[in-house]
């Protein structure tokens, strides 16, 4: 069974934060369905749009988990955006964890770190 995950945001204001999300996930949407969304192909069948939502703004929590943690964190650093929060659980899982303009929480995971360094 094939499944297609979209998991929302809602935001305050689309055009402001349209800019944040493209700087976040290295890109411009994928498609913009109408003027108060955009979505974000993250992986194959996996997608994480924004809606403009003033009074659900701030709330969403969401996780990607990737193959690559270190390479993705370093890439959103390019871009300008910081992490609010690094966490590592006690099976060696990784978090970072960054707050949107709004206040929504958006989180990479990754694998623990080997011995060598290698994730």
């Amino acid at each position: 069974m094939t499944v297609d995950l979209f998991a929302g945001v809602a935001v305050r204001e689309i055009g402001a934060a349209s800019g944040w999300y493209a700087r976040f996930f290295g890109g411009e949407p994928a498609f913009r369905p109408n003027e108060v969304e955009a979505v974000w192909e993250v992986g194959e069948h996996q997608y994480v749009y924004i809606e403009e939502s003033v009074e659900r703004a701030g709330h969403a929590l969401v996780t990607l988990f990737v193959a690559d943690l270190d390479a993705v964190v370093e890439g959103i650093s390019a871009c300008g955006i910081e992490p609010v929060k690094r966490e590592t659980y006690d099976n060696g899982v990784r978090k970072v964890t960054y707050n949107d303009p709004d206040g929504n929480e958006l989180g990479y995971g990754g694998g623990p770190v080997d011995d060598a360094g290698n994730a």
